[in-house]
């Protein structure tokens, strides 16, 4: 009786350790050189996101549906540069690579969040732009500012609920042999293979994460645009379809700065086994690039936002001019 009970208490009982140790980059000579790179990407992102931000708060010309999609885009992004980039700083350059259970957690967390908060913010401008280009003469009763922000606060509170179960379902993991996350953050497949207690749930959740948010989105973005590709043939000019076009090339480009990133680290990995320093840098580079051109994209293709930078840039330059000629 007492070897099956002390078989059951062993059973039920969860190890959880003090502290989580992120590998990072290893046997890498002047791996502090990529970390610095990365900074100098945060540094951009950062600085190019909240001007975005700026903008389109600022800006009552800019409070229209599309750009309450951009506006959660670029939101999305310094979140996801702040939950990820700083902390490798701070793990890898200042030798500071242990990290509590609990910050594990919120690290996880924030990440995962601001990630898939990117990819349906991707999906919900494509149904912008279906809308625009295939229903042209319903557009501003299907798609306007009260119904993106019931879309955006519906997407906020889902989004947060899954991935709070997903973190959630960590905590119930046993760590009783290694505490090693072999990734450059709390990245949830490296954590829960160390888990020497049933995993199943996590494992579900792996792939039900990965197929929610990288496989569907892409599928419906591709399906939408399949529908805006019918509707243009049906314009009988050259000049009207290009017109048309012209509109949806911004969100064709975020598409693909986002996505082909990920679905090639994903192919990799899938066709080759990668290192785990080669899993560390495409990763990173696949989570931290398209945050920084995301808003030079916007600055360089959107005609609004460049009229708006022009007229601060003219307005503080007649000042100086004046002075100057005093």
């Amino acid at each position: 009786m007492n070897s099956v009970n002390a078989s059951f208490s062993q059973n039920i009982s969860i190890v959880h350790p003090q502290y989580f140790f992120i590998i990072g980059l290893t046997g890498i000579s002047h791996s502090n050189y990529y970390y610095i790179f990365l900074f100098i990407i945060y540094f951009i992102t950062v600085i190019g996101n909240s001007i975005v931000l700026l903008i389109i708060a600022l800006h009552r010309s800019l409070h229209s549906p599309k750009y309450f999609g951009v506006f959660n885009l670029a939101l999305a992004d310094i979140g996801e540069t702040n939950a990820l980039i700083p902390n490798m700083m701070k793990n890898f350059l200042f030798d500071s690579q242990y990290i509590s259970f609990n910050a594990c957690l919120a690290n996880m967390f924030f990440v995962f969040l601001f990630s898939s908060l990117q990819s349906v913010t991707l999906v919900v401008l494509a149904y912008d732009r279906f809308i625009a280009i295939c229903l042209p003469l319903r557009y501003h009763a299907i798609v306007n500012n009260t119904s993106m922000v019931l879309i955006f606060s519906a997407i906020w509170v889902f989004n947060s609920s899954v991935v709070a179960f997903l973190v959630a379902s960590i905590s119930r993991l046993s760590f009783c042999e290694s505490n090693v996350i072999q990734s450059y953050f709390c990245d949830h497949g490296p954590m829960f293979r160390l888990a020497c207690n049933d995993n199943s749930i996590n494992k579900i959740m792996a792939f039900l994460i990965s197929a929610f948010y990288v496989v569907v989105p892409l599928i419906i973005i591709v399906l939408s645009y399949l529908g805006i590709f019918l509707a243009l043939t049906k314009i009988t000019t050259w000049q009207g379809r290009l017109k048309a076009l012209k509109t949806c090339v911004l969100h064709l480009l975020l598409v693909g700065i986002y996505f082909l990133p990920i679905c090639c680290s994903y192919i990799a990995a899938l066709l080759v086994s990668l290192t785990p320093n080669a899993r560390v840098i495409s990763t990173s580079l696949a989570y931290a690039v398209p945050p920084m051109l995301n808003p030079i994209i916007y600055v360089l293709n959107t005609a609004e936002i460049k009229d708006i930078i022009r007229k601060v840039v003219k307005n503080r330059s007649v000042p100086i001019r004046e002075n100057i000629s005093k």
